[in-house]
């Protein structure tokens, strides 16, 4: 068995490393296009609509041009070369005066050419010839192949008429003819259908992506605002395609599901709360009643502990709790921010840039941003804060000059329960809860708590939220 499986095994190897090559060698070939390429999906799908579009318009465009245009072009100027040749023929058969008159008759009634018969002067310097004319190209391969005399032609002068001198002996034979007997002047009839059917296919094309997009940015605004903690819009309906429908749906379970599974947490976690308390509270009575007979000092600080420690775990339990988002004043929490931190004795500075009203939710917000400062006071005696609120973000920075935290602790003390008591003097009332909460949530609005070497040599906490 092991036998017949292997090579197997080395031909589907050997199927997929080609295709893998082929695939990294067009990633490497569409590379330095990357940056210049639209990042939405309404621009990304009109490119998709637009671009088949024009390169089949260029190349039926060049292939007209090409073989089309230039080809009746070509044509209708042999077609008038031919006329031109055949009137010199009847002048040299009828040299006399009175043959000139019948043959401008002929010319003019049964070719559509206006023609004279001037006396030998020199023919005109040639006059500057358009950028893009076929018609000249045309007539002069022609009348150097039928006709082979010296010429002069003029196909710029006046638009409608086209005049053309052939040199003949002790004469010169002047042609007009209408631009349309010698060029193909109906193409742009063409080009305008081409470019105006274009036009209304992609106006079409547009309404229609437009309706495609706008339940999936809905479907994105939804899930960005459950992201941020922010209720679902009551008008909120999955429509669309089916596959838009499906992931709406879908999304619509997912957060009733989390939302079903935070509620029964927190309730549990309330049942414990009370039934933990309780226990606490014989405690506290048995410690009362044995006060008389022995020292209950350490065991009342222990069933204390238990009751911090008890009361910081709920409290993070309760930190993705649901509440309505609202407006937040940061000019009034740095306010009395500044109190508190003359009640500590601890050395403040703040600043704030950008209005001082954010949306988010009020409550878990000022607690985030109370646990992080509170550990500044503990740590250190001077401590900045800055606020930078702007372009629909809100950015705090948290600065002391305490001990300050390692590298390589700072995703840890992200963790519950953890303390650094070595690095930042953790006192008796701390739980290890406070970064577990604060970063709890800020990451339910949407954001992050990173961690960074501060300038007045501490720990720099920096809290970034949508706002």
């Amino acid at each position: 068995m092991a036998s017949t499986e292997a090579p197997a095994q080395t031909n589907e190897t050997a199927r997929r490393r080609p295709a893998r090559h082929k695939d990294a060698a067009w990633l490497r070939l569409i590379a330095p296009l990357v940056p210049y390429l639209p990042k939405r999906l309404y621009a990304r799908s009109l490119i998709i609509v637009i671009a088949p579009m024009l390169l089949l318009q260029s190349v039926i465009a060049f292939v007209f041009m090409e073989r089309h245009w230039q080809t009746v072009t070509f044509r209708l100027s042999a077609a008038v070369t031919r006329d031109i040749a055949a009137i010199i023929e009847l002048i040299e058969a009828y040299p006399d005066d009175d043959g000139y008159s019948e043959i401008v008759r002929i010319a003019q009634e049964k070719l559509e050419l206006n023609i004279d018969i001037l006396p030998p002067d020199p023919l005109p310097a040639p006059s500057p010839k358009p950028f893009f004319s076929i018609l000249d190209q045309a007539l002069s391969s022609e009348i150097v192949r039928q006709i082979d005399r010296p010429f002069w032609i003029d196909t710029v002068g006046n638009s409608n008429i086209v005049e053309i001198r052939v040199q003949l002996e002790g004469k010169v034979l002047r042609v007009f003819a209408r631009r349309s007997q010698a060029y193909a002047s109906n193409t742009h009839i063409f080009l305008l259908w081409m470019v105006g059917t274009s036009l209304v296919l992609l106006a079409i094309a547009v309404a229609f992506l437009r309706n495609q997009i706008r339940p999936i940015l809905r479907l994105a605004e939804a899930a960005e605002s459950f992201g941020k903690g922010r209720p679902m819009a009551d008008d909120f309906e999955p429509r669309g395609a089916e596959e838009v429908k499906l992931a709406g749906h879908a999304f619509i379970q997912m957060r009733q599901r989390i939302e079903r599974q935070i509620e029964q947490r927190t309730t549990m976690l309330t049942g414990i709360s009370h039934d933990l308390r309780t226990v606490l509270t014989r405690f506290r009575l048995q410690l009362a009643l044995l006060g008389g007979k022995m020292d209950t000092g350490p065991l009342n600080q222990d069933v204390d502990d238990m009751q911090s420690m008890l009361e910081g775990y709920l409290a993070f339990a309760r930190g993705e709790a649901e509440e309505d988002t609202g407006v937040f004043d940061l000019a009034e929490f740095l306010e009395k921010t500044r109190e508190e931190a003359e009640l500590h004795k601890r050395k403040l500075k703040t600043q704030l840039k950008g209005a001082p009203e954010v949306h988010v939710r009020p409550g878990a917000f000022r607690r985030l941003l109370s646990n992080l400062i509170s550990n500044a006071f503990r740590h250190g005696k001077n401590v900045a804060i800055s606020a930078v609120h702007g372009k629909g973000r809100l950015v705090v920075t948290v600065d002391d000059d305490g001990p300050g935290i390692p590298v390589e602790k700072r995703e840890e003390v992200f963790k519950p329960f953890v303390r650094l008591d070595e690095a930042r003097n953790q006192d008796a009332s701390g739980t290890g809860l406070g970064l577990a909460i604060a970063r709890d949530i800020a990451r339910s609005h949407g954001g992050d708590i990173t961690l960074e070497d501060s300038p007045k040599g501490g720990a720099r906490v920096v809290v970034s939220v949508p706002a």
